[in-house]
């Protein structure tokens, strides 16, 4: 290929990342501030710059919207990747202690949070969705699916307090690690992330290791 060629072949996909970039940006905006039912497609694309058939053309459909801030909020925009590849995880699977274990794992959760605790409550809020709530229900199965292997590997490594068994602390990871606890204490409550990070850590030592004795 020429090289004019390629660099215009280069120019247009990061045109067209941008574009993608500035819509999904505009739509977490609106989500956040009117909910999903109250946000049109036609109000995404004005807030983003674009006319309404350039949003239709990148995304088809307000549910793939909604799942594309889901993507971007888990993932990050300075260095996007899945959780399993970030640093939090390599420091989780690699701890000396099942306690050094759940510290990097609240830290990585408060920072995964600070994104994707406000798109999931608007599409919690939007369950009546049918739509809305598919996306839930799928980012949803990816986060137990996540979580479900660090429990695994805790056990594994350390062992759970006795008594517990992997169900039952993937349920208690899901609950404390969620968006209604960082939306309360964080958003609501005003604590920083450090401080969330901290309570997160000694909640699960509590739960998950702590002989009660």
């Amino acid at each position: 290929m020429p090289e004019h060629a390629s660099s215009a072949s280069s120019a247009r996909r990061e045109k067209s990342a941008q574009t993608r970039h500035a819509i999904v940006v505009a739509a977490a905006k609106l989500f956040t501030e009117r909910g999903y039912a109250g946000t049109r497609m036609a109000d995404i694309a004005r807030e983003a710059g674009y006319a309404v058939q350039t949003v239709y053309f990148v995304f088809h459909t307000k549910p793939e919207l909604l799942q594309a801030c889901y993507t971007r909020a888990v993932l990050g925009d300075d260095d996007p990747r899945p959780p399993q590849e970030q640093p939090f995880y390599a420091a989780v699977m690699t701890a000396r202690s099942g306690e050094e274990l759940l510290g990097h794992f609240a830290f990585g959760n408060a920072q995964i949070q600070a994104r994707a605790a406000g798109i999931e409550e608007v599409a919690r809020e939007a369950r009546h969705e049918p739509e809305a709530r598919a996306v839930r229900d799928y980012n949803e199965r990816l986060r137990r699916e996540g979580y479900a292997e660090i429990i695994a590997f805790l056990d594994e490594r350390f062992g759970l307090r006795p008594g517990l068994a992997r169900e039952d602390a993937l349920e208690l990871v899901l609950m404390y690690g969620g968006a209604g606890p960082f939306n309360a204490l964080v958003r609501d409550a005003g604590w920083g992330l450090d401080r969330f990070a901290a309570w997160l850590e000694g909640v699960l030592r509590w739960e998950l290791l702590s002989s009660r004795g």
